[in-house]
């Protein structure tokens, strides 16, 4: 079984600066699991840790069945691919791919073999004799992951390996990414400060900031059950929207206030809320569960807020409504595009009570509507 268990893993580094703290997770055999948050969280470090590239402060790191806290990177039997590709440029890319395997005295045959089985995996066939130089940033990417296959590593490692390429060539090469762990089945584990990257390619993702883990589950699970307001927030474009008022007690039900709006609570949410009543607390709502038209799972009488909408952002079959109340002045609402609003317009609109989301105040405010 090529696991990756991660045990309360440390990295203070001098001066007292900690980078992860306690930090634990398993990456399941063949499992493609994605570590991100903003820059700085401890992700990247995280990464190294696992690598061998940085030591650990406390904890323990298996690779398989095997503790690695103190063996070396080389032989920890994991490739890694790094952001700046970390190609030699005097090599052509069939010495680039072979280098590591005539470290390791692979045969001569088995190395020529490997390296053209990876190479029309990743269809760079036609770039075997070339050196960096006259590659384009996608080519040298697949040259990179191409020299990580060669070897039959127990894991892959990936540090933000497509943030240098332009958003086009990020998209397919995301779709490659996946198919390629589809086909090798190999552990792998990813770094990456865009989330929507992590949406797509992890079976499951880590969501981290300030070096603790706040989040690890499936990416579906992660959007529409965030365990607090930061993963709420960070995780979703455009993000989330959230407003900070009180519950209170009406006699249709529990209603979420922020003067002037208020909105009537799904019963099954006011019964998971009754110690919450007249405290303070955060509304959290994503655009796309907000609309102009009053339709369907919309259709409501108490689940809508008047706006002014200050711009539109047209998207093809959707658009952006950027809007305002008085008491929050960045809305957001991903509408159909023919609902016709306008600059200018004030607008009710209807939210979807079934994809709303109450949190305890602050940043890192746990939601009140998941069971614990």
């Amino acid at each position: 079984m090529d696991e990756v268990l991660i045990e309360k893993v440390t990295k203070v580094y001098p001066g007292g600066v900690v980078a992860v703290k306690e930090a634990s997770f398993k990456v399941h055999d063949r499992e493609f699991l994605v570590l991100v948050g903003p820059s700085g969280c401890g992700k990247s470090t995280m990464l190294r840790m696992v690598a061998g590239l940085e030591e650990i402060s406390g904890g323990t790191i298996s690779i398989g069945e095997r503790v690695v806290n103190d063996v070396p990177p080389k032989d920890r039997d994991i490739a890694m691919v790094f952001q700046n590709y970390a190609l030699y440029p005097h090599m052509t890319v069939y010495k680039n791919m072979c280098f590591a395997l005539k470290l390791r005295k692979v045969p001569k045959q088995e190395i020529d073999q490997r390296v053209r089985q990876a190479a029309k995996m990743l269809e760079i066939e036609n770039l075997l004799d070339r050196k960096p130089k006259a590659l384009s940033g996608g080519q040298r990417q697949r040259v990179a992951v191409g020299r990580a296959i060669v070897r039959n590593p127990k894991a892959f490692l990936f540090d933000e390996p497509l943030s240098n390429l332009d958003a086009k060539l990020r998209v397919d090469m995301r779709v490659e990414l996946k198919k390629l762990h589809r086909r090798l089945q190999t552990t792998t584990i990813y770094v990456t400060h865009d989330q929507e990257e992590a949406m797509t390619l992890g079976d499951r993702i880590v969501v981290m900031k300030d070096g603790l883990i706040h989040q690890c589950a499936s990416p579906l699970e992660v959007y529409t059950r965030p365990a607090n307001r930061f993963v709420a927030g960070f995780v979703g474009t455009p993000p989330m929207n959230f407003f900070a008022g009180r519950l209170t007690k009406k006699s249709d039900g529990l209603h979420f206030e922020d003067d002037p709006m208020s909105v009537c609570l799904l019963p099954e949410q006011a019964a998971m809320l009754g110690d919450y009543i007249g405290k303070d607390v955060v509304f959290g709502v994503r655009p796309e569960a907000v609309n102009v038209k009053p339709e369907g799972r919309f259709a409501g009488k108490n689940n809508t807020m008047a706006v002014s909408v200050s711009v539109v952002e047209p998207l093809g079959e959707k658009m952006d409504i950027f809007a305002s109340t008085p008491t929050n002045p960045h809305i957001v609402a991903r509408v159909d595009a023919d609902c016709g609003a306008q600059a200018g317009q004030t607008l009710q609109l209807h939210l979807d009570m079934k994809k709303t989301h109450i949190f305890e105040p602050g940043e890192l405010g746990r939601n009140l509507l998941l069971k614990t």
